[in-house]
């Protein structure tokens, strides 16, 4: 079964850190983007980050260059997104994506909340 399963949301004060998991089966891993993407209430879909698990190639939003580092797990199939300095503005669901040519898989999603 094709899937990715998010992990590693939750509550958190402003300065803090989280790291979210972004678990997949089912699909070749080593061909993929994987990105992560978020969606705060009234707000659209904004991608965050993104890594190409062919070259390891990756990009950051400038909201979050400097503060967020995303990275695999070639072994675990995981891909890995490591938030620190968080801010209040930061809280959303955060959800991955698995991407190949015009394929695109998405995870349920995990709820980030910051508190200030």
């Amino acid at each position: 079964e094709v899937q990715l399963v998010e992990s590693g949301g939750g509550l958190v004060q402003a300065g803090g850190s989280l790291r979210l998991s972004c678990a997949t089966s089912g699909f070749s891993f080593d061909v993929y983007a994987i990105g992560w993407f978020r969606q705060a209430p009234g707000k659209e879909r904004e991608g965050v980050a993104c890594i190409s698990n062919s070259d390891h190639n990756t990009y950051y939003a400038d909201s979050v260059k400097g503060r967020f580092t995303v990275f695999s797990d070639n072994a675990e199939n995981t891909v890995h997104l490591q938030m620190n300095s968080l801010k209040p503005e930061d809280s959303a669901v955060y959800y991955c994506q698995g991407r190949y040519g015009t394929v695109e898989i998405w995870g349920q999603g995990t709820q980030v909340t910051v508190s200030s």
